[in-house]
């Protein structure tokens, strides 16, 4: 099983955010070539960022986990995000009240774009 493992300081952040990127109405995807080693090779670098500007905890949790679950979807699917980079995903508040089977196909279309 795969499992999800977050970035840590801030300068793995920087360099993410200076490589690819994709950008829709309800979430921003950065990749970057892997540069940090998981602490098990079946994992997945991704982190989830909110901004304080969405709204409060509550409102802001909920988009995070809307758009973890829909990566734990997409990691079933053989191939849909490739494990070689490094994501960050920035959850923006038009996810907060979009349908999961919206964003689950916009989600796998910006992944697929990503390894190209």
């Amino acid at each position: 099983m795969v499992k999800l493992e977050s970035l840590k300081k801030s300068n793995q952040f920087r360099k993410v955010l200076k490589e690819k990127k994709i950008h829709t109405d309800y979430f921003s995807i950065f990749a970057a070539k892997k540069f940090f080693q998981p602490k098990f090779k079946a994992n997945l670098i991704i982190s989830f960022v909110m901004k304080k500007k969405i709204g409060n905890a509550v409102k802001r949790n909920k988009i995070r986990r809307k758009l973890k679950g829909i990566v734990h979807k997409l990691l079933k699917k053989r191939g849909a995000i490739n494990k070689d980079y490094t994501y960050i995903v920035f959850g923006k508040s038009n996810a907060y009240a979009q349908k999961h089977d919206v964003l689950l196909p916009l989600m796998e279309k910006s992944f697929s774009r990503l390894k190209k």
